[in-house]
């Protein structure tokens, strides 16, 4: 091959290598292009490229590895090494360092005897305000010709132009605040904290009848048929349940017969005090306890008819399954069910006592029902329980009553949802120091 057209050859690979630098998407892409595609032309037996990193150079790329993350020995020494590099390059010109003419430390000594060649062709890159963006480092037995490396000069121009343009990419523009700022934040959180807003509070709730009327056991005894169904529509008179007449039928029985047999007696004993004067004084005691019988059987009979649980008013029957009451034992005055008035709805907030806030009748009352959580539901509260008590879910609540406002037509008894609970107008620190504070003050006894 003639010296011209090698000499074209060796422009035309240098000019590859600048358009391979520009194509980079990635700083690791520059820094493995970095790394490997000068060994035609330098022969070197190894290359590596080191990011400044503060007072340190860290290692970018080695050739023939796309990415070093072994913990080896030589990674290890060369953290120190590059250290050391970092103080042998005080200006931005290649430099030809060569290990015999160099005093070595001790620790970097005996690495380069085991790990590098004779000498180090050591290249800085620099962006245009001077600042150092690493160094580009080929292990090499003699430093490359002299042509070689005017030739080479335009590439790494190119490489440092390529890695400034990452580096600035990367690097965020650092904010610093200054005492002033310090200062005029701290005032206005200050002001932030004194904002007056309203204190609120969650608590689940239930849509609930403010006309209801407790449905109750009037005796003891077993329930044997549920006559209604959960929100049926009744009307007064409207059988609700029966209770097992077995027991009360035989007491009823064993009684009439015991009145007949007063009866007899007392008719006996009324014919022999004709002849029998002493038969007179059983008189007495035989119509007592004809009339006791009498008022027994009668007592039972009126029990009798009491098993029949009518509806006192018109309504809805409020309840749970039937079933679950089929066959349960209930005393006298036990609550089987509510016969609500459906037109009249209003909301039932049991409110926890670790969320609770001063509330007083009238406070407004938000409820977001679980099934409509798009329309909520406007309402004030009309009571409040003074006495926490332990709800379905084993918390200890109080029992708050409110209103419902207008007539929405989602609205029916039964359904549940959140309810925010808006109360008197605080500061808003302590709003948000309210609960840190109780629990702070729960734990330390302060």
């Amino acid at each position: 091959m003639t010296e011209p057209s090698a000499h074209l050859q060796l422009l035309a690979s240098l000019s590859a290598l600048r358009d391979r630098a520009l194509a980079a998407p990635t700083l690791e892409a520059l820094g493995f292009s970095m790394a490997n595609d000068l060994h035609p032309l330098l022969r070197f037996r190894q290359a590596l490229v080191l990011a400044q990193q503060g007072d340190r150079l860290a290692l970018l790329c080695v050739s023939g590895l796309a990415r070093p993350t072994e913990d080896s020995p030589y990674l290890v020494w060369l953290k120190r090494a590059g250290r050391w590099l970092s103080t042998q390059l005080p200006d931005g010109q290649p430099r030809w360092l060569a290990r015999d003419a160099l005093a070595l430390p001790e620790d970097i000594a005996e690495g380069w005897a085991e790990w590098w060649p004779a000498g180090l062709w050591c290249i800085p890159m620099h962006d245009r305000e001077g600042h150092r963006l690493g160094l580009l480092v080929f292990l090499l037995d003699q430093p490359p010709a002299e042509p070689l490396r005017g030739l080479l000069q335009g590439v790494w121009q190119t490489w440092a132009h390529c890695w400034a343009a990452f580096a600035a990419r990367r690097r965020l523009p650092r904010w610093r605040p200054r005492r002033s700022h310090w200062l005029i934040g701290l005032a206005l959180l200050a002001a932030l904290l004194l904002l007056p807003v309203s204190q609120t509070t969650l608590a689940p709730a239930e849509v609930v009848s403010m006309n209801a009327q407790v449905v109750s056991s009037p005796i003891d005894g077993v329930i044997q048929r549920m006559q209604v169904r959960p929100n049926q529509a009744v009307e007064v008179g409207t059988p609700l349940f029966l209770l097992d007449e077995t027991t009360l039928r035989n007491r009823a029985d064993v009684l009439g017969k015991e009145v007949a047999v007063a009866d007899a007696e007392l008719q006996a004993a009324s014919q022999r005090a004709f002849d029998n004067p002493q038969s007179k004084n059983e008189l007495t005691l035989l119509g007592a306890q004809a009339r006791q019988r009498r008022a027994e059987l009668a007592a039972v009979e009126a029990q009798l008819k009491r098993t029949q649980v009518l509806s006192p008013r018109a309504g809805v029957a409020v309840f749970s399954d039937p079933d679950d009451w089929l066959g349960k034992p209930v005393v006298t005055g036990e609550r089987i069910l509510h016969v609500a008035d459906p037109t009249q709805p209003g909301m039932r907030v049991q409110l926890p006592v670790a969320d609770a806030i001063a509330i007083e009748p009238g406070a407004p009352v938000t409820l977001f029902l679980t099934a409509y959580p798009l329309d909520p539901l406007h309402g004030r509260i009309l009571e409040t329980s003074y006495q926490a008590k332990t709800s379905d879910e084993g918390v200890a609540s109080y029992r708050l009553l409110a209103s419902i406002e207008g007539t929405p037509a989602h609205v029916r008894l039964g359904l549940h949802g959140t309810a925010k609970l808006q109360g008197e107008r605080v500061m808003l620190g302590y709003y948000l120091l309210r609960r840190p504070l109780a629990a702070l003050r729960a734990w330390t006894g302060w």
